[in-house]
């Protein structure tokens, strides 16, 4: 039985709720749909000190219904003056003065619950009626006279009543009117205690807000079903589950949880996002959230606006009844919306089970003509293929061979097993619905593939064919091509060392001959470089064996290496041996030995030094200057070049000898090195740091000594430098002047000129 409470201490306003648990003081309470205490179903209490006794353990009784206990006016009040009209002034009159205060804010809030009950109620009533193009304006006055409850319970039941007063004018007609309402909801099985038709007809608001809410219980709030709970139970579980991912809306009842507005946003952002940006909302804008959402729901969604912003933002237990009836609208507006997407969604399925089969059909033919036409394709394009003649076009038709082996071939035999299973397919479903068998076209039968498969094969095989034998060709061609230019350069290296080798005769003609010859080179270097790119080719060709001839790149660049330095080395022993014959102040032995000295420094061939080998070479003869006068004697003598050449070399020693090593120096020299001893030893010669291919040369060409020796020298070959350098010093002056001789013989055979004769 629903009822509305004030808890005498404090007077804490609560919401309607039910008193079976709590039925101890009939005269201190009123049901909302009792008239009188007999009405009433509370035991009889005539304890007013129990009853504030009771009350007051209420109000800090967490298990204890928590309700607001509201005097009932009664007929044996033997408590209340009979002057206290309104349940306000019966509790003013048991209460203790200074509570007063307290039981009016109560009674205030209370008021407001009712006004707002009242007001959510109308427009839930109005949206019910509104098919009759009916309003209700005030809710209690409106339906005083029954009218108006009958076309809601019409609307309600899409049934009729019956006949009735449409426009009572007697209070007799509204009764009949009101019982004829009141009768038809018992008998939809509606459990209604304690209403009355004098209750709607005099307007009692208290018992007309009970009838309304029962019947938004009946018809809008019962059908609501989740996971088998109650009605009330079933939508709260609705409204977590859907609201459950927002970490700022935590739903656990229909009051406080409600009141910043966000729990509807929620409930749209989840069902509609296009709607609204729940991300972009203002958590703390409660009125301008809920005036959003409640906006949005109106006009996108078509939910009446039952309640109004300030009937829920921000107070502090807004009215539940009011709540559950506006959030009911929610939950059906969202699960008609599911439930059309569930119907679209069943239809679509049912359609495409029957379009399923003409789709395959479709898809099968249009797949078979794509096969049919590509492989087509493929044949032409192998028909009208052609080769270059180039190794490299070969190898790349070749690779695309092999893609095609691995690429399109393979996609064409899946292709070609599917078509095959999809026709099967087709069949198989046609048969299931009974509908007529599919025969393709003649045209794109599995015959008339197997028929194209069978010429693709045919022309498959007869490109592998062609391919490798071009292959065959262009590799014998460059091994032909590798072996004729090989052969021939071969050849011509063999020409050129039997003409070195054949060299004989002045050694001015010698000369001219080798200068030939190294001419020639320069040819053979760029007749190497074709046979290298010949080579190159036959790489890239994996051509690893040449029947055609034995040579091979690396060999004939070894060799042409081999001529070069035969000709380089001859050309400049023949360059060094004429800047010999010009260099006639020297003596052979001088001569000699400078080439030696030249030969054992100049390590790369090149017939020149180096600054440091200049240097060396220099040491070697017992020349050591300064680093500065070296490196000045070295650009004198090499004319501001990184190098010295022979010629340049002998012609500093002789300027150096010509100061320094006269004979008779040569001979003291020798008496030092043998410490005054009339003979040497090669001991001696070592111990002077003499190089030891020069005291081999002065061991052959010295006569050995045969006079008086050293005891500390027996047993040692011992050399006679003084007959030696003696027999030099003679030779030397011989020549000399058989040189000036032949001199003067020449100019007295040149015939005078006209101006030496006129001298």
């Amino acid at each position: 039985m629903d009822v509305t409470r004030y808890s005498v201490q404090g007077m804490l306003p609560l919401q309607p709720g039910n008193l079976e648990d709590n039925e101890k003081f009939p005269n201190f309470c009123l049901h909302a749909d009792a008239q009188s205490s007999d009405d009433c179903d509370c035991n009889q209490q005539e304890n007013k000190e129990d009853y504030y006794a009771y009350h007051t353990d209420l109000s800090t009784n967490n298990n204890s219904s928590n309700c607001l206990l509201k005097r009932k006016q009664s007929t044996n009040s033997r408590r209340f003056p009979p002057s206290a009209s309104n349940p306000a002034d019966a509790l003013a009159a048991v209460e203790p003065p200074h509570d007063q205060r307290l039981t009016r804010m109560a009674f205030a809030e209370q008021q407001r619950w009712v006004t707002v009950q009242q007001k959510t109620f109308t427009k839930w009533l109005n949206t019910k009626i509104e098919a009759r193009n009916l309003e209700v304006k005030d809710l209690v006055k409106d339906l005083s006279d029954g009218v108006m409850l009958i076309h809601l319970l019409e609307c309600l039941s899409h049934e009729s009543l019956g006949r009735y007063a449409s426009k009572p004018k007697l209070r007799v007609q509204k009764f009949e009117n009101a019982n004829l309402a009141l009768d038809f909801v018992k008998s939809r099985g509606i459990q209604m205690t304690n209403i009355g038709a004098e209750d709607v007809v005099d307007g009692n608001q208290k018992i007309v807000l009970g009838l309304i809410w029962t019947l938004i219980l009946r018809f809008t709030i019962s059908d609501i079903n989740e996971e088998g709970m109650s009605a009330k139970e079933g939508l709260l579980l609705w409204c977590q589950r859907k609201t459950a991912c927002y970490d700022e809306v935590e739903v656990r009842d229909f009051s406080a949880s409600w009141n910043d507005g966000l729990a509807f946003c929620a409930l749209l952002d989840i069902h509609r996002p296009d709607l609204i940006d729940y991300d972009a909302l203002d958590k703390k804008d409660h009125r301008g959230n809920m005036q959003l959402a409640f906006d949005i729901a109106h006009k996108e969604i078509g939910i009446p606006k039952l309640l109004d912003v300030e009937d829920v933002c921000d107070v502090a237990k807004p009215d539940e009844r009011s709540l559950m009836t506006y959030i009911a609208y929610w939950f059906h507006a969202f699960s008609q919306m599911e439930k059309v997407e569930n119907a679209g969604r069943r239809v679509e399925k049912f359609v495409n089970n029957m379009q399923g089969a003409w789709e395959m059909q479709s898809a099968y033919e249009r797949r078979m003509r794509a096969l049919l036409q590509a492989i087509q394709e493929q044949i032409e394009v192998w028909k009208q293929a052609t080769f270059e003649g180039t190794y490299a076009d070969a190898k790349a038709q070749l690779n695309q061979f092999f893609e095609y082996k691995k690429g399109k071939k393979r996609q064409w035999v899946a292709e070609k097993s599917d078509l095959a299973t999809l026709l099967g397919n087709i069949k198989t479903k046609l048969g299931t619905y009974r509908l007529r068998p599919y025969d393709p076209p003649a045209e794109l039968s599995l015959d008339a593939l197997e028929k194209r498969w069978a010429e693709l094969a045919s022309n498959e095989m007869t490109r592998a064919q062609l391919i490798n034998e071009t292959i065959r060709d262009i590799k014998n061609a460059l091994r032909k091509s590798f072996a004729d230019k090989a052969n021939d350069f071969a050849m011509a290296l063999n020409t050129m060392q039997l003409a070195i080798s054949g060299l004989d005769g002045d050694v001015e003609d010698q000369l001219h001959h080798v200068r030939k010859l190294s001419e020639s080179l320069s040819p053979l270097d760029q007749y190497l470089d074709k046979i290298s790119e010949l080579d190159q080719k036959c790489q890239e060709a994996n051509i690893e064996e040449n029947d055609f001839t034995t040579y091979t790149y690396d060999e004939l660049s070894y060799e042409l290496g081999l001529v070069k330095t035969s000709v380089q080395k001859k050309l400049a022993f023949l360059e060094n041996q004429m800047v010999a014959r010009s260099m006639t102040n020297l003596t052979p032995i001088q001569l000699e030995e400078f080439e030696s000295v030249f030969r054992h420094f100049d390590r790369d061939d090149t017939n020149s030094l180096q600054e440091l080998e200049f240097s060396a070479a220099l040491a070697s003869l017992g020349l050591v200057f300064s680093e500065d006068e070296m490196h000045d004697y070295f650009l004198e003598t090499s004319g501001g070049r990184d190098y010295v050449t022979f010629e340049q070399f002998i012609r500093f020693m002789v300027d150096v000898t010509e100061d320094q090593n006269t004979a008779e120096q040569v001979f003291q020299s020798f008496r030092e090195v043998a410490d005054g001893k009339p003979y040497v030893t090669e001991m001696d010669l070592r111990h002077s740091l003499v190089p030891d291919e020069v005291i081999d040369q002065l061991v052959e060409i010295m006569p050995p000594h045969s006079g008086p020796d050293m005891s500390e020298d027996r047993g040692m070959p011992q050399y006679d430098y003084i007959s030696f350098m003696e027999k030099l010093i003679n030779e030397q002056n011989n020549q000399q002047e058989n040189s000036e001789a032949t001199q003067q013989n020449r100019s007295d055979a040149e015939p005078q000129s006209p101006h030496t004769n006129g001298v």
